[in-house]
């Protein structure tokens, strides 16, 4: 997850007393401007003058956060089926911090989907994630949340214990969804307190009649404003923009390239709704406005296409193993840059703590939107993996990738999801993890989306 430069940081909002997140500029719990509040201080404490802003400039990159800023949890243990533990089921408490019901535990990770078809033989599925799961009444009689830490507390509407600052789980902590021939799943992570990334899947045919899939996976840039609310809507933008025009026989690159526009007007209408009335376009672009990155892929029976903008990637696994897997995208990043200008290596150039500045994002104050599309025709089978960096900083190249995917991951794409979103907890889960794997060529199969 990626970050603009940052601000002097507050131990609490001075106008709420809510503790912020590391790099946040604006009180999540009131709106209150931190970074001026910050520099305030700063200057107040310091004797010495505040840094003047840059008026004007064009913001190129959006600098890597320090992860030693966010929350940390136990290192997770090994699970089953190769992949980790969630940590934060830890001794009698279920994943989502209360105790399990009696009886047989049911599956990990379990998705309910709903079958009604309506008239166009379009289905849907809804996903199930680990909310609060809290206790709807209290000792004393009161209705209200129980806190699954001190079990004593009610819960705010911020998600937290307002007797002991425990934050809850969150429905989007850890995420889950199958289709027929896809599956993604999406997980906080060990150090972030919330879960900035989204995902949307979905299948439909096209006018001969064929299948074809859609991943579309968003991670939101955590010292942007709203940045769970950037990467969900530019999901769900992208995702109903091809599910409209693929259908009706759009060229997959064509398609890709007017979904991932469409995300990021979404996302730019954000920032209209945080700050009111529209700005001009140069005035919003020196605005700390919701943005992320996305990545998409589009697999049909014999062409698979990608999309993208940001570092979010896509790799190409097959399965037959002794075949060279592929990474499918570039990163718009400052080590990107640095090795197609011949500067750095590629193994010194991620090694530079400059690494993750990202340089295209989806949001109301980037300069310009460059969507990027390619289209490629495996000539076997395999599977396409649509990933976050919260997963790919545990498997940065394609060699390490493939060994991370399962070998039945064709045929078990949702298996696969969990064992890579594993892959990254076990490897230290510094950041959101989200991962879409999609098998290649696409299954026919009912039409749906999640």
């Amino acid at each position: 997850m990626s970050q603009m430069p940052q601000p002097p940081q507050l131990s609490a909002c001075p106008t709420c007393d809510e503790p912020p997140q590391s790099g946040d500029r604006y009180c999540d719990q009131c709106g209150a401007d931190l970074s001026a509040a910050a520099a305030a201080a700063e200057e107040a404490s310091a004797d010495r003058p505040v840094p003047p802003q840059l008026s004007g400039a064009v913001r190129a990159t959006r600098p890597e956060p320090d992860p030693e800023d966010d929350y940390e949890l136990a290192a997770p243990a090994t699970g089953g089926q190769g992949q980790a533990a969630d940590p934060r089921a830890a001794g009698s408490l279920g994943t989502d911090g209360t105790a399990p019901p009696a009886g047989p535990a049911p599956e990990t990770g379990a998705s309910t989907h709903t079958g009604a078809d309506d008239a166009a033989g379009t289905g849907t599925c809804t996903c199930t994630g680990t909310g609060t799961g809290a206790d709807p009444r209290l000792p004393g009689g009161e209705p209200g949340p129980r806190c699954a830490a001190c079990q004593e507390g009610t819960i705010g509407q911020d998600g937290f214990c307002e007797r002991c600052g425990h934050a809850q789980g969150r429905e989007r902590d850890h995420v889950e969804s199958e289709l027929e021939g896809i599956a993604a799943a999406t997980d906080r992570g060990l150090r972030h307190h919330r879960n900035e990334d989204a995902f949307s899947v979905s299948s439909a045919e096209l006018p001969d009649g064929s299948p074809v899939v859609v991943a579309v996976v968003c991670d939101g840039v955590s010292s942007a404003t709203r940045p769970d609310d950037a990467s969900a809507a530019a999901a769900h933008a992208a995702n109903e923009a091809l599910m409209a025009t693929l259908p009706l026989g759009a060229h997959p690159q064509q398609a890709m390239n007017e979904a991932i526009v469409a995300a990021a007007e979404a996302v730019n209408s954000l920032a209209v709704e945080t700050d009111g009335p529209a700005s001009h376009p140069e005035q919003q672009r020196h605005q700390n406005a919701p943005a992320c990155t996305i990545v998409s892929a589009v697999v049909t029976s014999d062409i698979l296409t990608v999309g993208w903008v940001g570092d979010s990637r896509a790799y190409w696994v097959p399965d037959d193993r002794t075949a060279p897997p592929a990474r499918l995208t570039e990163d718009d990043s400052w080590a990107a840059q640095m090795v197609a200008a011949g500067l750095m290596s590629e193994a010194e150039a991620y090694a530079d703590e400059r690494a993750h500045a990202i340089t295209g994002w989806l949001g109301a104050d980037a300069y310009e939107l460059e969507p990027h599309t390619a289209s490629y025709k495996p000539d076997r089978p395999g599977v396409v993996v649509v990933c976050t960096d919260g997963l790919w900083n545990y498997a940065e190249s394609a060699e390490e990738m493939a060994r991370a995917v399962p070998p039945d991951a064709r045929a078990r794409p949702l298996n696969s999801a969990q064992v890579l979103v594993g892959h990254a907890l076990g490897g230290g889960g510094h950041d959101n993890v989200t991962v879409a794997v999609v098998p290649f060529p696409a299954a026919p199969g009912r039409a749906g989306s999640a």
